[in-house]
């Protein structure tokens, strides 16, 4: 009989902390003692900030040997982290993003959404879809997907968040998507979301802001348009990009033209930055986003 082979499993270590020299090799001298091996690894060095202290910001994929499990590697990664005063994470690389995904009116995203989600592109389970009309219901129920229904008005914006929060707080949500739901988010729950909650919205109109920005531009005749996703932040449409799309236009482009192009672009640019954030693909800068691709 032939030998049996070890199990390995998979995870993936993000970090970043002061620039300094020594981190991959600490990183690197780390897996190597533990056992593991690097599939894949990315870094980058930000010089960028005013203090003048750059910050340093990796990726690794790696494999490990059983017994090892992501509880052992974080114990023992501990020291590594505090010495070069990391902020770092460890995840399984099997470990599936739990999505809570809010809509209002508009469900294209939405249903991109659910499609990917069902059909193995992202490597999210959706949990549920949170409503403040009922129009997608169905929509939600035909991929196996409860539906809740939330209505928010100004005098009852505090108890819709206060059940948002116990929905996410009971269905155990490592991620918030904004499929075009079109509440503002109170700062409070903007907090309580921090760098768990994208949003999607039309991008590179700043001059045609309000109803019909569509519209607004082709009066103006531009010719390209795009979306922004974006991490959720108490300044509304200002928080960390993560991702946009552009498409260009032609000057026979009718506005209803437009308008469906923009909403190609918004899925687009939606999906990736779920994707990428499902995958540990985005670690925060400050205002900006790091992006390992």
């Amino acid at each position: 009989m032939a030998p049996q082979q070890p199990s390995t499993s998979q995870y993936v270590l993000t970090l970043s902390c002061p620039d300094k020299q020594g981190i991959v090799h600490a990183v690197s001298s780390y897996l190597f003692r533990t056992g593991c091996n690097i599939i894949d690894s990315q870094q980058f060095g930000d010089g960028s900030a005013p203090d003048g202290e750059g910050l340093f910001f990796m990726r690794v994929h790696f494999s490990a040997e059983a017994p090892v499990t992501a509880e052992k590697l974080r114990a023992s990664f501990a020291a590594t982290g505090d010495a070069f005063r990391m902020d770092w994470q460890i995840h399984p690389s099997s470990e599936r993003t739990r999505m809570l995904l809010l809509v209002s009116k508009f469900g294209h995203c939405l249903n991109d959404l659910l499609f990917r989600a069902s059909s193995g592109a992202l490597p999210v389970d959706v949990v549920g879809v949170v409503s403040n009309h009922t129009d997608f219901r169905e929509l939600a129920a035909s991929y196996g997907v409860p539906f809740h229904h939330i209505p928010v008005t100004a005098d009852t914006k505090s108890e819709a968040e206060a059940a948002l929060l116990e929905l996410v707080d009971r269905e155990q949500v490592d991620l918030v998507v904004l499929a075009r739901y079109m509440q503002v988010l109170s700062d409070n729950l903007c907090k309580q979301l921090e760098g768990r909650a994208i949003n999607i919205h039309h991008s590179f109109l700043p001059s045609f802001k309000g109803a019909k920005p569509y519209h607004q531009a082709h009066a103006r005749g531009v010719k390209l348009i795009g979306a922004t996703a974006h991490y959720v932040t108490a300044q509304l449409d200002e928080g960390p990009i993560i991702e946009q799309e552009v498409v260009r236009v032609r000057h026979d482009v009718t506005p209803e033209r437009l308008v469906a192009l923009g909403r190609d672009v918004e899925c687009q640019a939606l999906a990736r930055a779920v994707k990428w954030h499902a995958e540990h693909r985005v670690l925060l800068n400050g205002s900006r986003t790091v992006v390992f691709t």
